[in-house]
């Protein structure tokens, strides 16, 4: 009951979380719109706009690295935490910080990201609205009184409404949670996660409406032909977001290097958006269009992948400076167009393969997605929920797994997790089912223990240790029952040690020298429930008793007997059986 009310509780405030998330991402929108139209146009107006259009000429390359100017001064007198993409910083708090994130950063990191992007950063808007929604819910978690566990769950609620209330995709932007910030898949955290992503959604629908974000025409379902070759694709997409993810440290290693301090290193990187921008303007900004129309394939080729490459190079050196942005519109740009390109190559080599170019491009986007942040399931169901296309999961499906096999043969970390692996933190990567709650006590306990009365003199029990007795000899500790065999105490071999320098040592019955304070475990409870209450007793060891008689003994479990059930689990994945196909050995 406890925990459903604590359940419950998350709940409702993940709903308000959710209802938060569904206009901050839109105020957002409006605060980068007027810094854009400021920045680039010289009007008063909150209208989302692209830089694109402007007509400052070479100015523009200044343009930029004012912006970096801005977000320096905030992260070296406000938070040095808004620099970067804001999922990566989520993620170290969650694993190093107990989930705590500064109150600060609820509002650094919008406004900084608002000044980068706005004036002309090539992010977009979801990376700083999930940060943001993250640091919220931390905020909300450490203003109430919340466990570790339940301001992680807050967190990761904020971060899905921000994410479904930017793209409204509230189940990828649940998975997203699970795969990158939650590392379990739990009732107590997916139940809050997914109302917060599914109240911004509906709160979205509400100001913005229903329609997708990337909207494309419909395509057919795919034939097994084409299905072939968007896989080959997704197997080209995981080594280029391999690529991706070197090049990008590999440039921030080198901003490690110059000789200014690192809070003039954002407007560096401006300067390098401004020079690409000024000779390719389509790179400014978040770029959502620029998906849509590759998406749809209302571009050429070569219009494609110029776009692609100069987006690459302005966004890696802009992102490795340190300035506030996402790596997420980014991505799937770079990764919409080198699909699209390679769908058009598939169908110049086999016209007949039936490969569309529009799937292609989709496939890549997703895919890209899924090897350069290992989120493989919510970059399939991302891919589907803003283009509302239902003949491109299986395409996404083969693309993206093959993408993130490829990713994960080929390095270690991901473009979120590289950074915080450098620091020494080490990031799950395989959630399994925690055997410790899959296994009850019975399961593990030792029944044939047989308990000591507890009027037997402890002389009397070391001589039968000292006998190597094999009844006694190999335990560490003894039940003890009284004459009616009731539980009435326990000893342990430490309690016989210090005994022996008491007066009169000889004549010390076990319940004087040992402790009648028991510490119990019933045998329909899960072992993770008696490793608890060991580490909150400081002890090794419970006794296992009946429910209807707690002090009626029924086993024993001690550490190595807890553990052991982890071995059992470890066997079962490592150790290899032989099969009903005998193996014959080559001679």
């Amino acid at each position: 009951m406890i925990k459903h009310r604590a359940i419950v509780f998350l709940s409702v405030l993940a709903i308000v979380l959710g209802v938060a998330g569904g206009f901050v991402a839109p105020l957002l929108m409006k605060l980068i719109g007027f810094i854009t139209n400021l920045s680039f146009y010289g009007r008063i107006s909150s209208d989302f706009s692209s830089p694109a259009e402007n007509h400052l000429g070479a100015w523009v390359i200044l343009i930029p690295a004012l912006g970096g100017i801005v977000v320096g001064i905030m992260a070296r007198w406000g938070s040095r935490a808004i620099r970067g993409h804001g999922i990566p910083e989520a993620m170290e708090q969650v694993l190093e910080g107990n989930s705590r994130i500064p109150a600060r950063i609820t509002f650094l990191k919008p406004i900084s990201a608002a000044f980068a992007i706005g004036t002309g950063g090539p992010f977009g808007a979801e990376g700083p609205i999930i940060a943001t929604g993250g640091a919220l819910g931390s905020v909300f978690g450490q203003a109430l009184s919340t466990t570790g566990a339940e301001r992680k769950t807050l967190l990761a609620a904020g971060a899905a409404a921000g994410m479904a209330a930017t793209f409204g995709s509230p189940v990828s932007a649940v998975l997203l949670a699970v795969e990158l910030l939650l590392f379990e898949f739990r009732a107590r955290s997916i139940i809050p996660v997914a109302l917060a992503a599914g109240v911004a959604a509906g709160i979205r629908i509400k100001l913005m409406g229903a329609a997708a974000i990337f909207a494309m025409p419909e395509f057919a379902p795919v034939s097994l032909n084409a299905l072939a070759l968007y896989a080959v694709l997704g197997v080209i997409i995981g080594v280029i977001s391999v690529g991706v993810t070197r090049i990008v440290y590999w440039i921030e290693d080198m901003f490690e290097h110059l000789p200014v301090h690192w809070m003039w290193w954002p407007a560096i990187g401006g300067l390098a958006v401004g020079v690409v921008g000024y000779f390719a303007p389509r790179t400014l900004g978040v770029g959502y269009d620029n998906i849509g129309d590759i998406l749809s394939n209302r571009f050429s080729l070569h219009l494609i992948a110029f776009l692609c490459v100069m987006k690459f190079v302005s966004w890696s050196i802009s992102l490795s400076s340190g300035t506030s942005g996402g790596t997420l519109a980014p991505l799937f740009t770079i990764g919409s167009g080198a699909g699209a390109t390679l769908g058009a190559l598939f169908l110049w080599i086999l016209p007949a393969s039936g490969v569309d170019i529009r799937v292609a491009a989709l496939v890549g986007m997703a895919a890209i997605f899924a090897g350069a942040s290992r989120a493989l399931l919510a970059s399939v169901v991302f891919a589907f929920e803003t283009t509302h296309q239902t003949n491109g999961l299986l395409p996404l499906l083969v693309g993206c797994t093959l993408a993130f096999l490829v990713a994960r043969m080929l390095m270690q970390n991901s473009i979120m997790t590289e950074k915080i692996a450098r620091r020494g933190l080490k990031i799950p990567e395989d959630y399994d089912a925690d055997v410790f709650l899959q296994t009850t006590v019975s399961a593990a306990m030792d029944k044939e223990l047989k308990p000591l009365p507890s009027d037997m003199l402890v002389s009397a029990l070391a001589d039968r240790i000292a006998r190597r007795d094999p009844e006694v000899s190999v335990r560490d500790a003894w039940p003890l029952v009284n004459a009616d065999h009731q539980l009435a105490g326990i000893i342990t071999r430490n309690d016989i040690v210090r005994s022996m320098d008491k007066a009169g040592a000889h004549n010390l019955k076990l319940s004087e020298a040992g402790s009648s304070e028991l510490v119990t475990v019933f045998p329909d409870e899960t072992v993770h429930e008696a490793v608890a209450r060991m580490l909150t007793h400081g002890i090794g060891r419970l006794i296992v008793v009946s429910r209807s008689d707690p002090k009626q003994m029924i086993g024993y479990v001690s550490r190595t007997h807890l553990l052991s059930t982890k071995f059992r689990q470890v066997q079962n994945e490592q150790v290899r059986e032989d099969g009903w196909i005998k193996k014959r050995s080559i001679k």
